[in-house]
């Protein structure tokens, strides 16, 4: 089965419809950082509040505070708003490409580390880069959750959609696919989060299975310039197409 990991990213839809409930590799592994968080927030200390969000006005962290362990919760395909989900358009897939997203895409939250798509999240702030009180997120879920992934990802094939930052929480040992975007030879960054989305959304549409699979999957305006091989690594790069 293809397994696709998937950045997190600064927007968010918030309410929910979900309790909170368990999520990948359980959420006591989680324990330590969510309560850290949660504690921060319901403080009352502006100034702490303000840092770990990234905002300059408390007026903006408003929206966010609120108990992420009585709050409702999203699957985290729906919870994130930014570029590359307003392509996923979730809500316009149907049921089976859904279903699909929910069970085989991971997402690494700065909060929650790794999460399936279907996992249920409150609506949070943590700015990218950011320490949750002396815990490092990109630290903490590298060192607690490689071996879970390891094992999870075993028998699956990897198809990494990521910013590269997320390879502080997790770096795999196996064989792995990746993407590069350029436009007139140069690679795009607001673009690579689009068609970072695009691809996802397309991989669920026609349910790819495998990396054999994704290889022959057509997807518009995207050409296949080069593709490269460095140790376990294999690095697939697009044209843009006008």
């Amino acid at each position: 089965m293809l397994k696709i990991l998937f950045s997190p990213s600064e927007a968010k839809r918030s309410g929910g419809v979900m309790q909170h409930k368990d999520i990948f590799a359980t959420l006591k592994a989680r324990e330590e950082i969510l309560t850290t968080y949660n504690n921060i927030i319901l403080s009352r200390d502006e100034e702490a509040i303000k840092k770990l969000f990234g905002f300059k006005k408390f007026s903006e962290c408003i929206p966010y505070i609120e108990d992420i362990f009585t709050s409702q919760h999203l699957p985290a395909i729906e919870r994130y708003q930014g570029v590359a989900y307003n392509y996923v358009k979730f809500n316009e897939l149907d049921s089976h490409a859904q279903k699909y997203l929910k069970e085989n895409t991971i997402i690494f939250s700065n909060l929650y580390g790794p999460v399936l798509g279907g996992d249920a999240i409150a609506n949070y702030k943590v700015k990218q880069g950011n320490s949750i009180g002396d815990i490092a997120p990109e630290k903490f879920y590298k060192e607690r959750f490689s071996y879970q992934l390891d094992l999870y990802l075993a028998s699956h094939n990897i198809l990494d959609l990521r910013a590269g930052y997320y390879d502080k929480f997790y770096k795999t040992k196996q064989a792995f696919t990746t993407l590069k975007f350029l436009k007139n030879g140069k690679t795009v960054s607001h673009w690579a989060k689009a068609y970072r989305g695009i691809v996802l959304r397309e991989v669920a549409q026609n349910n790819i299975q495998t990396l054999e699979e994704f290889m022959h999957l057509e997807i518009d305006r995207l050409n296949i310039a080069e593709i490269k091989k460095i140790k376990n690594k294999t690095e697939i790069i697009y044209n843009i197409l006008d």
